[in-house]
């Protein structure tokens, strides 16, 4: 594939992907979204951020790993205690770097 090939297919998926989400705001007036779509719509971003990063905490090394051993699912897990008794984001992320970074120092 050359290079002005595989740069239009880049391009071409951020104009797509702008235009369907443009597609939502401006096409679609708020007041004729039914409530239970609008009520949805607030699940979105932690489904994706879930869908994202799920996978690298239960499967590290392209195998499944719930162990005691598998640190990435350990500050993982931290780093959603945190967020759900604390709800301060930079708290969230600074208790689960800092569990990721010791618990990779020991085993290493």
């Amino acid at each position: 594939m050359s290079r002005a090939a595989l740069w239009g297919i880049i391009l071409g998926g951020m104009v797509l992907t702008y235009l369907t989400r443009l597609s939502f705001i401006a096409l679609v007036p708020q007041e004729r979204l039914p409530g239970w779509f609008k009520r949805g719509l607030v699940y979105v971003p932690p489904a994706v951020l879930a869908a994202i990063t799920l996978p690298e905490l239960v499967r590290p090394g392209d195998s499944l790993d719930l162990s005691l051993g598998n640190y990435r699912l350990i500050a993982g897990l931290l780093a959603g205690l945190v967020a759900w008794r604390m709800k301060n984001t930079w708290l969230t992320i600074l208790a689960g770097l800092v569990v990721f970074w010791g618990l990779a120092a020991i085993q290493s």
